[in-house]
């Protein structure tokens, strides 16, 4: 790759984490579906996606030093991404990460009528699905593919100078 594709790669990959996190907070806001905590986890690395690349445009230096933290996150989120494919599947049981909100303290009989007013999603519950597919299924997949793009530029970072 040649520092322009790279360039332009990581400007696609900007694009589309930008465009990624619009589209879950128009999934959460506009059409209603509530998302469960490990689908806020699986936005973080979009979110460090755009700023750090951001940063790299900025800059102008420490390019390998930010593409290599871009594809670390696009790892953490495949894994996520993978182990929360997995809570939906039954593969694994849900973790404490899917009962954040939850507090197993000894409580009131009205603090318990509180928190079964408040809709908590579960993290095994699919509630949107494009194409058939559940959203950390897709998120599986592009992060594995954003995962092997950053390491392609990594690998073509020195052949780049």
């Amino acid at each position: 790759m040649s520092p322009i594709k790279n360039k332009l790669t990581l400007n696609i990959i900007l694009i589309f984490s930008i465009f990624a996190l619009i589209t879950a907070y128009f999934i959460q806001y506009i059409l209603g579906h509530e998302p469960c905590n490990l689908c806020l986890v699986e936005r973080i690395p979009y979110f460090a996606a755009a700023i750090l690349i951001s940063l790299i445009f900025i800059l102008k230096k420490h390019e390998k030093l930010f593409s290599l933290m871009v594809g670390l996150f696009f790892i953490f989120g495949a894994i996520i991404s993978f182990y929360h494919f997995g809570i939906e599947q039954g593969f694994f049981k849900e973790s404490l990460v899917c009962d954040l909100g939850n507090n197993n303290s000894t409580i009131s009989a009205q603090d318990l009528l509180k928190q079964l007013e408040v809709k908590t999603v579960s993290c095994k519950d699919v509630t949107f699905k494009i194409l058939g597919f559940s959203l950390a299924t897709i998120n599986t997949i592009i992060s594995l593919l954003l995962s092997g793009i950053m390491c392609a530029i990594l690998k073509h970072y020195e052949k780049n100078k």
